[in-house]
Parts: structure tokens; C-alpha cells; sequence
């Protein structure tokens, strides 16, 4: 007798989905991101400006603007006398002039003398100022300071840059701006709005504070030297901002020779 074989039936394949073509309004309806706009590329000319320095016209021209528009700028830290002069600037490194005064009104209310500030305590002066950033190491100094102004300079604030620095809490700029804004002198405080200016502008470039403050005490005349560091600190605040300048009101956008300056 034959053997018999049974053929199982193959398992049928699915009947592949015919291709379709996708038309562009079958693409995803989610757009496509947009690529942020770049900055405009410096021109050979305008870098050829910027590396070209101002002339001594053109720097007395600038401050002379200055001079017309702001006759008598003033500092913007609160202070009473020397005393809290010197303490406001060295609570104001690393915190807003506004954020300070906040802070010193009460303060200086209570004590606007060494002696007073030491009555107080350091405890105390660290409530006060409780809302400047670094407060619990500007307390520290601002007792320290003067505790030394107290058994060092009789009370009284010290007129030279060597004695001002060797105070805690107080540094060259500290100096500066308590040098010219209590007693005249033609110093150049170099914060960092002053930094800014001197370098975007190329009216005296550097790499430190320091070698912009040399910069500028060169080539600005005498005449300037008292409001100068004011002018330039409320230029830098107020219109040669950081992220963005405001050139399209900027008294000097004519001499500036920063390369992208939109003027």
C-alpha cells in the first residue's frame, strides 16, 4: 500500500501595503525650528577703526559731550561722610549701588562713625545688610575696618591710596572712588562698567582693571579728571549696556570704534 504524504499549506504571507508616495503636505505639521539670527560679521573697515586709537580731539570731544549733558554727575552710593562713604563702597563690590542703599539707610541711621559701628556689633551689622550678597564676611570687615581706622588714623579716613588699601575690605577701586568722590582727587575707579567702556570703545583697551584705569588717566585731560570715572560709570549703566547697547542713543557712537556697534 502506497504511503500517503499530506502537504500542510505554507503560512500565506501578508500582502505588503503598496508605498506611498508622501506629498509635501503630508509632511509633519510641526515647523521647523528656526535658526537664531547670527551677528553681523565686523567689516574689514570698521575692525581697521577699532584697532586705530582715539586722538586727543576725539577724547576731549567725547568728554566734552559728557561734560555739556551731565555737568555734575554724582556717585549713586548713599553715604553721609567719609566714614560712610568707605563703608558703602566696600559693601558694594559684588552687589548693585541700590541693593546698598537699601541696606545703609538704617544702617548708617544708627552709625555713621567707627565708634558707632563698633557699639553695634558685628552681629548687628550683619542684620542690617543681611540682603547684600557676601554679607557675613562684609560685616566681619566693616567692624575690622574700623576697629584699624580707630587705633590706626585717629577716626578719621586716611587721604592716600597705600593707607585706604591697607583697611579690610578695601582695594584699589575702594580707594579710588573714596579719593575722588570725598576728596577731590583725580582718581580713575575702574568697576565693571568702566572696564566695559574703556574696551568696547577702544578709548583704552585692556586686560585688568588696572591697565584700563592707566589708560584712561592718559589720555584724559585734567580738566575731565574729576567726573570722569562718574561719566563713564553711568555711560556703561545706563546706555553701553552689556547685552545690549543702546548706540542709537549713545552721545559718542560717532567716535566709538567698537566693530558692531549698530550706529
Amino acid at each position: 500500500m502506497a504511503k500517503i504524504t499530506r502537504r500542510l499549506p505554507s503560512k500565506a504571507k501578508p500582502a505588503s501595503k503598496p508605498a506611498v508616495k508622501k506629498s509635501s503636505a503630508s509632511k509633519s505639521k510641526v515647523p521647523a525650528k528656526s535658526k537664531p539670527p547670527t551677528k553681523p560679521k565686523a567689516s574689514a573697515k570698521n575692525k581697521a577703526i577699532f584697532n586705530k586709537a582715539w586722538t586727543p580731539a576725539e577724547v576731549y570731544e567725547a568728554f566734552d559731550r559728557f561734560r555739556k549733558a551731565n555737568p555734575e554727575p554724582k556717585g549713586e552710593l548713599e553715604h553721609l561722610n567719609p566714614y560712610t562713604l568707605l563703608v558703602a563702597v566696600v559693601l558694594s563690590a559684588q552687589a548693585t549701588d541700590a541693593g546698598v542703599n537699601r541696606a545703609t539707610r538704617a544702617l548708617f541711621a544708627v552709625a555713621d562713625t567707627p565708634q558707632k559701628m563698633l557699639a553695634l556689633g558685628e552681629d548687628n551689622v550683619r542684620d542690617y545688610i543681611k540682603t547684600i550678597g557676601l554679607y557675613r564676611n562684609k560685616a566681619k570687615n566693616v567692624i575690622a575696618l574700623s576697629e584699624k581706622l580707630i587705633t590706626d588714623f585717629g577716626s578719621e579716613v586716611p587721604r592716600t591710596r597705600e593707607e585706604l588699601e591697607s583697611l579690610p575690605g578695601a582695594g584699589r577701586k575702594t580707594a579710588n572712588v573714596v579719593l575722588n568722590m570725598a576728596f577731590g582727587e583725580h582718581t580713575m575707579a575702574v568697576d565693571t562698567h568702566v572696564f566695559r567702556v574703556g574696551n568696547r570703545t577702544g578709548l583704552a583697551p585692556g586686560n585688568t582693571p588696572l591697565e584700563v584705569e592707566l589708560g584712561l588717566e592718559r589720555v584724559i585731560p585734567a580738566e575731565f579728571m574729576l567726573h570722569a570715572h562718574h561719566w563713564l560709570i553711568l555711560h556703561g549703566r545706563y546706555t553701553c549696556l552689556a547685552r545690549k547697547p543702546r548706540c542709537e542713543v549713545c552721545l559718542i557712537n560717532d567716535l566709538c570704534r567698537w566693530p558692531e556697534k549698530t550706529v
